[in-house]
């Protein structure tokens, strides 16, 4: 899994049955210094993430392990919510 920060949407007009009812963010992939990388992802939210949220991700086949995303065309999905990450 990954961390990274909500910054912005995706809307599709047209797209697959089995991605209806998804909400398809925009993620800016973050270092553990919560630092943004050069990296962006569409991930489908399973957890209700808004603008500016700092969030868990996964990618690839386990993106695919949730309720929400299970069967689908999913290759990224937000799994969480992140309150802190304390470095030692």
């Amino acid at each position: 899994m990954k961390l990274g920060r909500i910054e912005g949407t995706v809307v599709c007009t047209i797209k697959d049955d089995r991605l209806k009812g998804l909400k398809l963010l925009v993620v800016h992939e973050c270092d553990v210094h919560l630092e943004p990388t050069n990296a962006f992802h569409v991930a489908a939210d399973t957890v209700q993430a808004g603008p500016g949220d700092l969030i868990m991700f996964a990618s690839g086949s386990s993106a695919r392990q949730t309720e929400k995303t299970h069967g689908k065309a999913i290759d990224c999905a937000i799994v969480a919510i992140v309150d802190s990450v304390n470095l030692v």
